[in-house]
């Protein structure tokens, strides 16, 4: 087995070889958008890849980022129907984004995913910085959906799935372009809002509808005051 595959196994493998044999990857997709959820996904490998390595069918599996379209969906596919593979996704709305932020959000996710998997995971590999209220033993990977598989995995987990929602919400909520920029922060996205107004589905947390809610409240203040106050 080349090195790198090898490589993006080898936080796996360290904590198979102390004997802890459920280690899951976690990861979340949808911090970014102006709308719809984030989605949160983990991953637990079986312990037999220690010796065995990586599977065949799941070489080319990387951070979903670095992914085509085809090949998110064809390793969503592959993850969900291995049958050693363990996995759990968890689904944030937009109400509780905007009640306690993107980041807690998307946080709790992480952790609603993990409380799914049984028996209960031993260890943690985080994509990112070290989650200080986890209630799990974790190792923090700066970059960890490119340097371990098990992280890739579950960021593949949530990125197809949170682009399924997408598309579902493109068809309830017509003329935003959910369907092709999934919510983020495009051109396209800003004319619709702009010609539109916000939907249900916006994050009113976020900083280009919290500064259109403040010219709102300052237009409606102006209206208010006595004539020839301004």
């Amino acid at each position: 087995m080349g090195a790198k595959f090898w490589n993006r196994l080898s936080h796996e493998c360290e904590l198979w070889r102390k004997g802890l044999a459920r280690v899951a990857g976690v990861d979340e997709a949808g911090c970014g958008p102006l709308a719809g959820p984030v989605v949160a996904a983990a991953v637990v490998f079986p312990r037999g890849w220690l010796d065995g390595g990586l599977p065949p069918k799941f070489r080319g599996l990387n951070d979903s980022k670095q992914l085509t379209e085809e090949d998110r969906e064809k390793f969503f596919e592959r993850i969900q129907t291995h049958g050693e593979i363990q996995f759990a996704i968890a689904v944030m709305d937009v109400e509780t984004i905007d009640r306690i932020n993107i980041r807690q959000a998307a946080w709790r996710g992480m952790s609603q995913a993990l409380d799914q998997l049984q028996p209960r995971v031993e260890h943690v590999l985080v994509d990112g910085l070290r989650i200080s209220w986890l209630r799990y033993p974790q190792t923090p990977l700066v970059q960890g959906d490119a340097r371990s598989y098990s992280i890739a995995a579950a960021s593949v987990l949530a990125k197809v799935t949170r682009d399924r929602i997408m598309r579902e919400l493109d068809k309830q909520y017509p003329g935003y372009g959910f369907a092709e920029h999934k919510g983020y922060s495009t051109t396209q996205h800003f004319a619709a809002i702009e010609k539109l107004g916000p939907c249900p589905v916006h994050r009113k947390s976020f900083a280009p509808f919290k500064s259109k809610e403040l010219e709102l409240f300052d237009e409606a203040s102006l209206k208010a005051l006595p004539s020839g106050a301004t």
